[in-house]
This record gives C-alpha cells, structure tokens and sequence, in this order.
C-alpha cells in the first residue's frame, strides 16, 4: 500500500531550520508539520521568523503527525535524536555535521520494534535509502553538496562515461562564518574540528561519489586568518578504490574560488561550486561573480539548490520504497570525518595544555595581542607585575611569567576567566576594523562583559582606555580647546563604527561607576609607535606613490607616542583612581599634518585636496548610497569633523598622574622612522 502524503518535522530550531523550511515549502506534496525545540527563546524566535507551528518536545512533534524528522539539533546529539524518532516509526534526516562514530551510525540499522513493525532503518551519504512503504524507516545523512545541481550533473556524466574511468579528483571548497554576535561561543569557535566536519564532511561526500569508499584520508589543518578559530585552513589526501584526491577548505574571509576538478581516462571536468553562505559574505563574493550568481538565483530559485534537490529525492524514494541499502558507507564517512576532527582537537588542545593559570593574579589584561595592550603587558612584567591576559589565539612568542587566558571579550564566560581573582582589570581590548557587528561585539559587548565580571568579582580598579574620537569634533571647532569637559559626540552613528561603540563603551563604564564600580577612564589622542602607523587617514593617504592630504594640511593633530601612555596607565593603577575620572592623554607639543610629512613622510611629493571641494564631494556621496541602505565613509558630517580645526589642552592628567610625555611625539618619530 502506498504511504500517505509526508508530514515534515523539523527537530532543532537553530539557523539550519530556515534552509530546511525553505527547501520544504517549495516541495509539492510535503505538509510542514512545524518546528520542536526545548529552548522557549528558541521556539519564539523560529516561529516568529519562518511562521510555523512549534513544539517544546520530540514526542510532541510527532503526535502532531510529523512523519519524517529532519535532526538539526546540536551535532553530537543528532545520531540519538535520529535513534529515537525512529523507535516511533519516522523516517529520519540527519543534517550534517555527525558528533559521533560509525558504531553509532551503524546501530540506527539496528532491528526496532516501532508500530508493530520490524524496521531496518539504512543509509548512504548523501543518497537517501530505499525502504518498504509503511513498513521500514530510513535515514538520511544531509550532505546537500552532493545534491547541488552543477555536482550532480558533473557526478551523472562522469557515470556516462563522459572522461572514461575517473583517475583524481580536486576539490576546493571555502566559507566564512558569520559574524559572532557575543555571548557563549558557535560550535565553530568552540569545537577546533567543527568546521572539518561542517565543510569537510559534505566535500568527502563528494569525493566518496566520484572514488569510491574512501580507503585514506590524510588531512592537515593550519590556523592564521580567523582568530577565534582554532583551524580555518584544512588540506586532505584521498585514496578510494577508483583513484587519489585532493580537498582544500578555508574558513576565513579569503575564501574563494570554489571548484571541481575530475580527471578521467580520456577528458576532464571542470566544476564551479555554487558558493557555500556561512553568513560573513553571502553568496556573491564579487562585482565580477555578481551576475553568475544573480542568474543561478532566477534559474534555481533562492536557498539551497542541492538541499532542495536532497529532500526532493528523500520524499521521491520514500513514496517509491525500492530496495533498501547498507549504512556501511555512510558510517565509514562518518569515521573518516570524525578521525580528522578529532585529532585536530588534541593538537589544538596538545598545544594549550602549557598554558596554566594561577588563582590570583595583580592585574588582569584586555587587548593584550593588540599593540598598546602588548606594550602595557611587557612593561607590568618587566616591573614585577603578576599579569594575566586574554587572547583569541596562542601567542606566537609568549611573555615569561604571564598567565593567558584562551577566549574573546565577547564570550561573557571568558572574560569571567580572565577577571576572577584579579586585583585590578586595564581594559584595552576593542575592535578596530570591521563592520559595525564587530565593534558592536568587541568593543560595547566585551566592555559590558567586563564591567559585569568586575563587580561580580569585586575588583579594587577597572582601568578602561576610551579614545578622544568620543568627543564632538564638529561641535567643538569654534575655537574652544577640546578637553575633558568638552561635550560627547552628538551624531556617533555618522562618525563611523568606531567612534559609535567607543562612546557607547565608555557611556557604560560612566554608568557602572555611578552604581558603586571602581573605575577610571583614561583617552588617548592618536596612538602611534609600537606598530601603530604615524601616518594614517587623519595625516595622509598614500596614492601611487604620492600623500594625499584632505584639506590644506595646517590641521593640528593631537598625537601621543605608545610608550608614554603605557606610563599614563601604569600611573593610573599606581595612585589607585576610581571615581571615573575622565583623564585626556595628548602630547602638548602639537604638531600639524604638514610638520608630520616633514618628519616622517619619506620625501613623497605631497598633494593637497581643497576642503570645499572635498566637501562638495562628500554631499555628493550620500544620495547614491542612502538609496542602497548604506552611509557614506565620506559623508558631509564625518568630513567635517575630521577637518575640524581644534585645540587640545589639558591638565588633568598632570594633575592627577603626574603625567607628562617621558619621550615625546618628536623623539617618538625620530624612534619610528630610525626603526624603519
């Protein structure tokens, strides 16, 4: 008898249930039962953003009428939610990554009673199993990659015999994952194997068709670009019964060029892989393959063209029920990823396990791979300070005597590492490129992250370095000397990412301190030295062998040289200041954009752009991209304050460090380009 129409069942309501229901509502014949997840947050979120029904359990799912599950729950507990959807007699299947062995695979084809029947659930990667109708469930393993049009026609005229017997095959697959958003770490920053078996699974799966089951997988793994993965470039040698391959992923934002290399006997076939979205980049990864990808996205509709060409073919057999085949396969898959995985988690963790941390420390260190932090952190060990410091990766060469602290200022739990026992956090750390995602995460979140670990673990002084860029620029340019008491930028959002979540951060820690925190905030001018570049945007642009200064070059800058704020931050911590002091750090001998490429500017020809054309250009700029949603980099207002003639003046921090610059911008430069 043939089965009943199917009733989809979505177990997890994370971000694979948006691809999931996407691919499903455009499927004829598949009712969408709706989405079960334990998470209350979870389930509000998912029904709101996809409109479906939602179930807090499993069981209630399936009392629903769901009749096949799709298993997106966390990857190491997908084989026993499958396990367990198949004791009730569903047709399963599992999205990839698999957490788990191929002895765990292999027991889903274990005989179950489930609706009085004996059921012999099976697999194969990538290939949904045959079954019996209304009898035998099956499984199947999501490797959509296998699925995507341009593989599965490449995969059927390699069965045709298009280039003779296969001999090799190269595979390069690249993604970036998304922004992380704060808050407890993604599978793929917290697992050091994670993206092997997120990316490298489904390109197994590929390789596995075209050779054959995989008798070797040699795989190598490197880190370097994504700094809160452990491993964001993976290489692998392949053996299968029909010849040798080659796999290459990356995760990180370089990312390209997917493809498809097939050798044969007697041709060969060369395949563009449709882009994998992890979020960072989206689908279109340039100007030029912008049109490529816009045609695919009309021919093959939005989403996942190989996900939707997956479950197409698992609701097709399923109604068809031929003959059923081995899990064997798809377990050895499973154990060849798992092999990698895994043993690139012991390296990673091999690799950590020097690192130790004491209960107590003097001070606790932000930003500390950074160019002030690392300047700070090796003058408090040279002065005997026990320092312990947060860091996103392992440090090339590590400071004697300092305790390190793995994690990322947005990670609340390792920020509460870093700070419990601590005498006295200095808060360096913050975003300084990016999108307004990454400063809103690395500079606003982490200084939260800080904030609420200090109270909570009653430290005696939070140290925190603001920036100048929180005051009004445009405001002030009216002959008033810009100071502490000078008035906060009223219009952050049009200054740039930057200025908006310094000031949001710094508007915290004033707060915090009215509720009782221990704090002082100390703002520096423009850094240089130690790595810093002297000439930036606010001197000059280099062009074609040329500086380009924006304005006429008379514009007073308010430079400070990296040793001597390290001195203002450890004079900070030596006369304990916590009432939330706001102490300016600018060097009094003020020099101009034209006196700095005297110094520093290596006899480049220097040319000056007028300021009202300059201005002119920027009015210009905002119309064409405010109808795209963006903000101009060089709309009126933040030209404005850029060019903004200022003087800076202040005595506080004479007053209340007893701070003065110890080397000075002059010598400072002389340092800087001796150095270079």
């Amino acid at each position: 008898m043939p089965r009943t129409p199917p009733r989809a069942g979505l177990l997890g309501a994370g971000p694979l249930a948006d691809a999931h229901v996407r691919a499903l509502r455009a499927l004829p014949d598949v009712d969408l039962v709706g989405v079960a997840d334990a998470d209350d947050a979870a389930r509000d979120a998912v029904a709101a953003r996809l409109g479906v029904a939602t179930f807090a359990s499993l069981d209630a799912l399936i009392d629903a009428g769901a009749s096949v599950v799709h298993v997106l729950s966390a990857p190491a507990d997908r084989v026993a939610d499958a396990a367990a959807a198949l004791a009730r007699g569903c047709d399963v299947v599992i999205a990839a990554p698999i957490v788990g062995d191929a002895a765990a695979v292999r027991a889903l084809g274990r005989p179950t009673a489930a609706a009085g029947a004996a059921v012999t659930p099976s697999v194969t990667p990538s290939v949904t199993p045959s079954v019996t109708p209304s009898v035998t469930p099956s499984v199947t393993i999501d490797h959509p990659l296998r699925f995507a049009p341009a593989v599965a026609r490449a995969i059927a005229q390699v069965e045709a015999g298009a280039i003779g017997a296969v001999t090799s095959v190269e595979l390069v697959r690249g993604a970036a994952y998304p922004p992380y958003p704060g808050g407890p770490l993604p599978p793929w920053y917290r697992d050091a194997g994670y993206p092997f078996r997120d990316l490298g699974g489904p390109a197994l799966a590929v390789l596995q068709a075209l050779l054959g089951p995989l008798d070797e997988v040699d795989a190598t793994w490197h880190g370097g670009g994504d700094p809160l993965l452990a491993y964001d470039r993976w290489q692998a040698h392949v053996r299968g019964p029909r010849g040798r391959g080659e796999l290459e992923v990356r995760c990180d934002a370089a990312a390209a060029g997917d493809r498809l290399t097939i050798h044969g006997a007697t041709g060969e076939l060369r395949v563009a892989l449709p882009a994998t979205t992890r979020g960072r980049r989206g689908a279109i990864r340039s100007l030029v393959g912008a049109p490529r990808e816009l045609w695919r996205r009309v021919r093959e509709g939005d989403g996942d063209p190989g996900l939707r060409a997956l479950l197409a073919d698992v609701y097709r057999r399923r109604a068809a029920g031929p003959p059923a085949r081995s899990l064997d396969d798809a377990a050895a898959l499973v154990a060849r990823v798992e092999a990698v995985a895994r043993a690139a988690e012991a390296a990673h963790a091999a690799a950590r396990a020097p690192f130790t941390v004491a209960p107590t420390c003097d001070v606790a260190l932000t930003g500390a791979s950074g160019a002030l932090g690392g300047a700070t952190l090796r003058r408090l060990v040279a002065d005997g300070t026990r320092v312990r410091a947060l860091v996103r990766r392992i440090p090339a060469a590590p400071v004697a005597g300092v305790d390190y602290v793995f994690g990322d200022l947005g990670d609340p739990d390792a920020v509460d590492r870093l700070v419990a026992g601590a005498r006295r956090v200095i808060h360096v750390g913050a975003a300084t490129r990016g999108g307004w995602r990454d400063h809103q995460v690395g500079t606003i979140v982490g200084t939260q992250n800080v904030i609420d670990s200090c109270r909570r673990h009653g430290v005696a002084q939070l140290v925190h370095i603001s920036s100048m860029s929180v005051i009004d620029w445009a405001g002030s340019s009216a002959g008033e000397p810009v100071s502490e008491t000078t008035a906060l930028e009223p219009r952050a959002e049009e200054r740039g990412a930057y200025t908006r979540a310094k000031l949001e951060a710094e508007q915290r820690v004033t707060d915090a301190v009215a509720r009782g925190l221990p704090a002082v905030i100390l703002r520096p001018g423009q850094i240089f030295g130690g790595g810093i570049p002297l000439i930036n945007g606010a001197v000059a642009r280099a062009a074609r062998g040329r500086w380009l200064v924006l304005g006429d070059g008379t514009l007073t800058l308010p430079l400070v040289y990296i040793d001597d704020v390290v001195d203002a931050i450890v004079a900070a911590v030596d006369r304990g200041l916590t009432g939330g002091e706001v102490i300016q750090l600018v060097d009094r001998d003020l020099l101009t954009q034209r006196e700095v490429l005297d110094r520093a500017g290596g006899g480049r020809r220097v040319v000056r752009v007028p300021r009202p054309l300059l201005f002119a250009l920027g009015k210009l700029s905002e119309l064409p991209l405010a109808l795209v949603g963006r903000s101009s980099p060089v709309a009126l207002y933040r030209l404005r304050s850029a060019l903004a003639r200022l003087r800076f003046e202040s005595d506080r921090a004479a007053r209340l460090l007893d701070w003065t610059p110890r080397v000075g911008v002059r010598e400072g430069i002389r340092r800087e380009t001796a150095g270079a």
